[in-house]
């Protein structure tokens, strides 16, 4: 019987079995970072035990480090001192480390791939969950307790029950607009957050393999977030270019070698898995969460379902059947390991790029590492980003979690391409919306609500996480002269009967002149395109319906 691309690394990997089936495992490397790893290097003084092998262990500097003014002191105390302790451990091991102010420092899980440090078929562990993200790159990595960090400091091995196998595969081709954050979103909302419970996650299909490998790393990113221990990707060529010429990957004639290993990571055609799932990429539309965790999401047009978990929705302030467009938003955050890479920083300031930020909404754009920080004013996006009123902070895990500066007021809504929408996850309180970089980009525009129709107008003033201009300008491939163009509205449909809306009626009687209208008619019928824009004509851009997922 053929074997799975899980089976395959493991078995690699396997030092012993142990009575019961627990494997004694290699680990290739193990990155760490302020948090989980003080009390472990203490473990390891108390006991007298020294790191076996330091270079196969990578420090950095993210959870607790501010992302303004990173020259000066760390003014929260036991923040310092976090730092200030991986520092020093660091040195006393003989531990690479990428500390403040270092050009290679960024979130654990950013820095890896990004320096070649994360490889096809390795073996890659952290004290933090979200080590998954390596798992892009064919790799298997999983987030481990600080007694594990422990462990593989002082042996380079950690004693694992090998997960069960499932395999969740994506087909056809993603609508124009959806994003790898949707694909994900979609999925744990239909397995549920304990779907994944004791596997681990190959994703596959035409859909997957369509993405970069930063649309993977979010992929895998949050694999866990439906309870599995990590996701994967069988490495393709999409996978070598991305690594290749990377400063910690192998290099020329070896490089070339690496490659010839690497193409035999995959699942064998007649490999079984404990357990299948397969969605159709077309059926996935723009994202975002109304609860309490990752599995209660939806659509961004959808309405909060019938049967939502009361507690959540009143943490929230929702109620079931309420739609989201139109609802007020106080901050919005783009970044974390999720999606604050370079390719997610292009996404936002092309969306955002010739408009306005809403005064009354507090944003926050923090790049993922200095690496995505100095590629991103090398191309200009800091420069777009506060033409349109936003500034480029610096590299941490920011407002992901309550661990530094960055926290969300308590009572207050954030739209967040983060990871965890967990009660009191951005700071106590505070009530998160998790979506992709587009919905974020349209949550910090101008709008208001109109009654029962979820009316959503650029002229009237109160902050909306509505679906915006720009993101309408992408989706549907509407007025490319939009700079100029400050009258777009977007009307929407409240029911999925078509019946229509009162505004779309009064743009008809003319009170609504020289503006572009969008009647957005559901659940299967195209939007209807009404008026004209004072500064381009129709664009010959097909208009797409916005299906929403089932």
């Amino acid at each position: 019987m053929g074997r799975t691309l899980l089976d395959k690394i493991w078995d690699a990997h396997t030092v012993r079995t142990e009575e019961g089936g627990r494997t004694v495992l290699y680990i290739d490397r193990q990155y760490i970072h302020e948090v989980t790893s003080p009390v472990a290097f203490a473990g390891l003084a108390r006991r007298g035990v020294g790191v076996v092998h330091p270079d196969r262990i990578t420090a950095t500097v993210d959870h607790n480090i501010p992302t303004v003014d990173q020259h000066l002191p760390i003014a929260e105390p036991q923040s310092r001192h976090q730092v200030e302790t991986l520092r020093a451990n660091c040195a006393r091991y003989g531990i690479e480390h990428f500390g403040m102010g270092d050009p290679r420092q960024g979130i654990v899980h950013i820095i890896g791939p990004e320096l070649g440090l994360t490889q096809p078929g390795m073996t890659i562990v952290c004290g933090d969950s979200h080590t998954s993200t390596h798992g892009a790159l064919g790799a298997v990595a999983f987030g481990v307790g600080t007694s594990e960090v422990e462990m593989v400091l002082a042996s380079q091995c950690i004693l694992q029950g090998k997960p069960r196998a499932m395999r969740i595969t994506v087909d056809g081709t993603l609508p124009s607009g959806t994003e790898a954050k949707d694909i994900i979103l979609h999925i744990i909302a239909r397995i549920t957050a304990s779907g994944g419970t004791d596997h681990f996650i190959e994703f596959a299909g035409e859909a997957i393999r369509s993405l970069s490998m930063e649309g993977r790393m979010t992929v895998c990113n949050m694999s866990i977030e439906c309870g599995a221990r990590g996701g994967m990707i069988a490495p393709d060529q999409t996978t070598f270019d991305y690594l290749r010429g990377r400063e910690r990957a192998p290099q020329g004639e070896a490089f070339d070698a690496a490659v010839a290993r690497w193409r035999e990571l995959y699942s064998d055609a007649d490999a079984r898995f404990d357990r299948e799932y397969r969605f159709d990429a077309a059926e996935i539309a723009p994202m975002i969460t109304y609860g309490t965790n990752p599995g209660m999401g939806m659509a961004v047009d959808a309405a909060i379902p019938a049967d939502a978990d009361p507690k959540a929705l009143e943490y929230m302030g929702f109620d079931a059947g309420e739609r989201l467009l139109g609802k007020p938003v106080d901050y919005v955050f783009v970044g974390s390991c999720t999606n604050g890479r370079i390719e997610d920083l292009r996404r936002f300031a092309r969306l955002v790029e010739g408009r306005r930020k809403a005064p009354e909404v507090t944003a926050w754009i923090v790049p993922g590492s200095k690496a995505v920080e100095a590629a991103a004013k090398a191309e200009g996006l800091d420069r777009i980003l506060a033409a349109a009123g936003f500034e480029l902070r610096q590299p941490g895990c920011s407002a992901c979690l309550a661990m530094n500066a960055d926290k969300i007021p308590a009572g207050k809504y954030c739209v967040s391409t983060s990871n965890r929408n967990f009660e009191g996850r951005q700071g106590p309180g505070a009530r998160t919306l998790l979506s992709g970089v587009a919905v974020a980009a349209g949550s910090q525009t101008r709008g208001s609500c109109s009654g029962s129709r979820r009316t959503i107008e650029n002229e009237r003033c109160k902050r909306t996480f509505s679906i915006s201009r720009a993101q309408s300008r992408t989706k549907f491939g509407l007025c490319r002269g939009e700079k100029r163009c400050t009258n777009v509205n977007l009307f929407v449909k409240p029911n999925e009967q078509n019946r229509t809306c009162a505004s779309s009626a009064e743009a008809r009687k003319g009170l609504l002149k020289n503006k572009r209208v969008i009647q957005w008619l559901f659940p299967n019928s195209r939007p209807s395109l009404r008026g004209r824009c004072p500064s381009r004509r129709r664009t010959s851009t097909p208009i797409r319906s916005f299906r929403r997922a089932s």
